[in-house]
């Protein structure tokens, strides 16, 4: 997996790839939002535990899969917390203890249900 952040576009706004690149034939897999609940179905309180849990979900999916948290180069974070950008950046910065990959951030209207606050969606590849 390659990082690229060109020198002639503007610097990232905070700790994430602008692009990564793969090589052909590699593994990949896709991983459908996740959300703040628990395994036996509690739905985690406020932004950064929703946060934390969409993380921790999207790292058991990985695990379950072979992959690693460092095989991650794409992720989208949702969420319905207006002007949070700063958690959410955070808790992504925390649980990929360095590991850059692409990000995007969005502020949306709403979830599948209104308990909701935060989704992830997920992208590795493995070499």
């Amino acid at each position: 997996m390659k990082v690229i952040n060109p020198d002639t576009i503007a610097k990232p706004a905070s700790r994430y790839a602008q692009a990564v690149e793969h090589s052909a034939g590699a593994r990949r897999i896709v991983i459908s939002g996740q959300v703040g609940v628990t395994p036996d179905g509690r739905i985690e309180e406020g932004l950064e535990a929703q946060c934390e849990r969409a993380w921790t979900n999207v790292f058991a999916i990985l695990e379950a899969a072979g992959y690693a948290r460092t095989d991650l180069v794409r992720v989208v974070m949702y969420t319905t917390a207006r002007g949070q950008v700063g958690v959410c950046r955070s808790v992504r910065d925390r649980m990929l203890d360095g590991h850059l990959c692409a990000s995007t951030y969005l502020e949306i209207a709403g979830l599948a249900a209104p308990a909701f606050v935060f989704e992830l969606e997920a992208e590795a590849v493995k070499e």
